[in-house]
């Protein structure tokens, strides 16, 4: 298992932001990179980790249980290294739904958030994945773009809804599953990071 925490000698100590990757790309995409580097300048200690089938080099991810109890070791092990005063866990995509999961039982989660949920697959609007967030009763933070195929617009906005005042949703307009609108470079991620550092600081833990 691979895993990396930005400088800790640049940081506060209050809040910690772990996020997992996606299905198909682990830590070293761009993607998580930018992500890695941009929480740091906002005050926020970034932890990362690779899910064992990326590291292994297989294409098909691990299954769900193994996937979980991966994950909360890393929320162990992030606990025992920084002792963060609040401690956010998510991903991208898969890894912000394997997070959820996890969230509400595991200790010392403050909140979660999503860098563009699994709502459903593609074109299959029929599959939801959203009745367990009605029952994890943490904070949630959904960046999600509004052409993302993975959560149509208005059934995110009515999962969002039903969830209550726990959960806040921010569009990234024209924005895919990786919050990205054209040719616009990172400009969407900063605003995104933006976003993820303004809520963080005024959720309590």
């Amino acid at each position: 298992m691979q895993w990396k925490s930005s400088a800790r000698e640049q940081w506060d100590g209050d809040v910690a932001l772990i996020l997992a990757h996606g299905a198909g790309q682990g830590i070293d995409s761009p993607f998580m990179k930018f992500f890695h580097e941009a929480l740091p300048r906002r005050g926020i200690l970034s932890i990362q980790f690779n899910f064992e089938y990326m590291d292994h080099g297989r294409k098909v991810p691990d299954p769900q249980a193994k996937l979980q109890a991966l994950y909360r070791k890393i929320v162990a092990e992030t606990t025992d290294a920084f002792h963060p005063r609040r401690l956010f866990i998510g991903g991208k995509s898969m890894g912000g739904r394997v997070a959820s999961y996890i969230a509400g039982d595991t200790t010392g989660v403050t909140g979660l958030v999503f860098l563009g949920y699994p709502l459903h697959p593609p074109g299959n609007m029929d599959k939801m994945r959203d009745e367990h967030l009605y029952n994890t009763h943490v904070p949630m933070l959904f960046l999600s773009g509004s052409r993302d195929p993975f959560a149509e617009p208005a059934l995110l906005e009515k999962v969002v809804h039903r969830i209550g005042p726990r959960a806040v949703l921010q569009w990234t307009e024209r924005g895919d599953h990786s919050l990205k609108v054209g040719k616009t470079g990172t400009a969407p991620l900063e605003v995104a990071a933006d976003a993820i550092a303004e809520w963080a600081r005024r959720t309590s833990p």
